[in-house]
């Protein structure tokens, strides 16, 4: 398209200042065509069925391989980073036998409603300045923010295939902004991962090939999210008392060290109710109690079967006979994936 007006020279500083305004603690740039080898990475992890029953993400691979894919008019990708750093140690309850744990990024606000809000202020912002057309993404379209981060500079996908940051470690949401412009791009992050492999070695379920190979299938956040049937039985014990995501691998990483929680939004900290919830608890919920228990959380979109089932889960691993009571009245339950999670638990729990 043509331009309204002049694009100021100094934009991509501008970009940057604007950027931290509006909440992102990471802004980098890339050329639309940075990452050239993310379609065959990602054609390869399909044929090989590791995406599982994310049949979407088969469904809209040819957009999700290249930013032109999405939408051909797109020549720059402003990479943005938002912290989520949690205050406290992620790993504190492994093991703790009557709560459950959430991901550190669930257990405040929905991270879409926040930095979709923060990326259309900066989108309007960037519009106004430049005249040129734009789209902001954050997880919510065929997007592969990852790759394009990492091409941005923001940092690298380490052996858990996951950004790392050396300034904010693992815990950044990530959201991007394609334009029309030709920005200038920045240097394109390097892999510093050496020769370790804390990652690996913490996953609970053997969920990696290989270094920076992820199989979905295997790994708890997709057990526990996006898996709607019964979990596979010789997974079940490795899930622990995980009841919507893992943090291990990334809590394990030696970079975070370098992550402050001062720099983390504040809608993202931890509501108390999600920071240790009681298996008891969320095994008697029904579904008005778990919207309510839920809202305003990314939670919410799993439904109250698929919590129930998890908490099951968690309680047959926990030993704990306080639990006896719940989980055999949930042998009843209407649900039948449920109702086989509660059975599980109860063999488990009365031996």
């Amino acid at each position: 398209m043509i331009q309204d007006k002049a694009i100021p020279s100094d934009i991509v500083d501008r970009i940057r200042v604007k950027a931290a305004e509006c909440g992102f603690v990471a802004c980098g740039i890339a050329r639309a065509d940075a990452a050239p080898r993310t379609a065959e990475r990602l054609r390869q992890w399909l044929d090989e069925g590791r995406h599982g029953s994310m049949i979407w993400m088969e469904e809209r691979s040819q957009q999700r391989g290249s930013p032109a894919g999405l939408w051909s008019e797109v020549r720059s990708v402003i990479a943005l980073g938002m912290s989520y750093a949690p205050a406290t140690d992620p790993l504190a309850l492994a093991g703790v036998g009557d709560r459950g744990r959430i991901s550190v990024y669930a257990q405040g606000g929905d991270y879409h409603d926040v930095v979709k809000k923060a990326l259309k202020a900066l989108g309007r912002w960037l519009a106004q300045e430049s005249g040129c057309d734009l789209k902001v993404f954050v997880d919510t379209a065929p997007v592969m923010e990852k790759p394009l981060a990492e091409a941005a500079g923001l940092g690298w996908q380490g052996k858990h295939t996951n950004l790392v940051s050396r300034t904010h470690g693992s815990w950044l949401f990530l959201g991007a902004i394609y334009t029309t412009l030709d920005l200038t791009p920045d240097r394109a992050g390097r892999d510093t991962c050496g020769s370790c492999d804390a990652c690996q070695r913490a996953c609970p379920t053997d969920a990696f090939p290989a270094p920076y190979r992820l199989d979905a299938r295997r790994c708890v956040s997709y057990l526990t999210i996006e898996h709607a049937g019964p979990i596979p039985h010789e997974l079940r014990e490795g899930i622990g008392n995980r009841i919507y995501g893992c943090d291990d691998c990334l809590a394990v990483c030696p970079w975070n060290k370098f992550a402050a929680a001062a720099a983390a939004n504040r809608a993202f900290a931890a509501r108390a109710e999600l920071a240790a919830p009681r298996l008891a608890d969320l095994i008697a919920l029904d579904d008005a109690g778990f919207r309510e228990v839920f809202r305003g959380s990314p939670i919410k979109r799993i439904g109250r079967n698929r919590m129930v089932r998890n908490a099951l889960i968690a309680a047959g691993n926990s030993g704990d006979a306080a639990l006896i009571g719940p989980v055999r009245a949930a042998c009843s339950d209407p649900d039948p994936v449920v109702a086989e999670a509660a059975t599980w638990a109860l063999g488990r729990l009365s031996g």
